[in-house]
């Protein structure tokens, strides 16, 4: 446990020194501080601190963690719809969310995070989300209510 805290303070000291665009290049920086790890273990540090991937400086997409408790899950689900779902469409069960490059992890955690009673889970890609609705809810649906809570009537 001690390794794992261990770990995640040098990945918060390291996300707020510096802009990182990526899970290869965090895992880079935090070796060249003698803190190896696994692309499995790296990510679910990062779910676990709460880091997002957010539009840095120089317009490219970073990592960044709040400086404070993040807002309820059910309202950064909302504002991360709002914020990077550019597509929402279903067929029998399935909704499929269209996201930019790189963000579609920060929508799938913030999805699973706000536990909405319809969702029976989620997979991510890179610019893709797969939400697999509950029995007995159509995915249009709950694509219809994503649309909603996204802003996207």
């Amino acid at each position: 446990m001690q390794e794992k805290t261990a770990r995640q303070r040098h990945i918060v000291q390291l996300l707020r020194e510096r802009p990182v665009t990526s899970q290869r290049e965090l895992a880079r920086l935090l070796a060249a501080h003698g803190v190896r790890t696994t692309q499995a273990t790296l990510s679910r540090d990062l779910e676990d601190l709460g880091a997002v991937k957010v539009r840095g400086s120089l317009g490219g997409m970073v990592y960044a963690i709040s400086e404070s408790p993040g807002p309820p899950p059910r309202a950064r689900l909302e504002r991360m719809l709002a914020e990077f779902v550019l597509e929402v469409d279903h067929s029998g069960n399935l909704v499929v969310m269209k996201t930019p490059p790189g963000a579609a992890h920060a929508v799938g955690s913030a999805l699973d995070a706000a536990a909405l009673d319809q969702v029976l889970g989620t997979v991510a890609g890179d610019d893709t989300i797969l939400v697999i609705a509950r029995e007995g809810i159509a995915g249009r649906r709950l694509a219809s209510e994503l649309r909603k809570l996204a802003g996207q009537y």
